[in-house]
């Protein structure tokens, strides 16, 4: 290795964990905390700016300490700075569960989302028009996401913080015509379908709805004539797109 390397591992591995390492050689004090104090200010940041909510719930000390245990612990796998919060989402999740906070992670994760659909790559399918929807096959906006939680991450906040869990919440994150990001909670059901024309395929709106029904023991004109109706809906919204089989 050469006396470049070192220098420079010894440098970054002080950065990381200044409490931990000893400061590198060389390099005058005053030097070596400005470049920590930048560090954390810049990382913090882009981490502050994507979970402003999971923020508001620490106090500083408490926040500071988290946001320092991760840049010393935690081995990201790009030096992309929009990726900064994917890689504190995937520190918080590999985290044990903390018992005044046990939905921090699924919060995060419905935080990330809200970035995630933001910078999404694809365009937002437009309006079918008059064709008849049930013969076109269906499929998922790239800048759509449907996930569920244990918790109703999309209700809490300071002053609601539910120590267990409930009823499954089903959530739908998705851009749309406007490059807006809009949020919608779903039920069961409508989360299913969405799942499903997610996973692709060249079924059409009337197979996959047909497919469901007899899966879930239902009358296959009722859900029919209901899927329809809010696959229209939805492609309307540019959370689903429809084209030709």
């Amino acid at each position: 290795m050469s006396e470049l390397h070192t220098a420079q591992k010894a440098m970054a591995a002080y950065l990381r964990s200044p409490a931990g390492d000893g400061a590198p050689e060389g390099i005058e004090t005053r030097r070596l905390n400005i470049y920590r104090d930048l560090v954390y200010r810049n990382i913090e940041g882009f981490i502050s700016s994507a979970f402003p909510i999971l923020r508001s719930l620490s106090g500083d000390a408490e926040w500071e300490s988290l946001v320092r245990d991760f840049i010393a612990t935690h081995r990201c796998d790009t030096p992309l700075f929009l990726r900064i919060s994917e890689e504190f989402l995937a520190y918080l999740v590999a985290q044990p569960a903390d018992p005044q906070r046990p939905f921090a992670a699924e919060l995060a994760h419905y935080e990330w989302l809200e970035l995630a659909v933001d910078v999404a790559q694809g365009t937002v399918p437009d309006v079918a028009g008059d064709s008849d929807p049930s013969a076109l096959s269906p499929h998922l906006s790239p800048a759509a996401r449907v996930a569920s939680y244990a918790y109703p991450v999309h209700r809490i906040g300071p002053s609601y913080q539910p120590l267990e869990a409930a009823e499954p919440t089903f959530l739908l994150v998705y851009r749309d015509r406007d490059d807006v990001v809009q949020f919608m909670e779903l039920n069961p059901g409508s989360a299913r379908l969405l799942h499903e024309i997610g996973q692709g395929g060249n079924e059409t709106v009337a197979e996959l709805l047909l497919r469901l029904a007899h899966e879930w023991n239902m009358d296959s004109e009722d859900l029919c004539e209901f899927g329809i109706a809010q696959i229209t809906a939805f492609n309307r919204q540019g959370v689903v797109g429809l084209r030709s089989p």
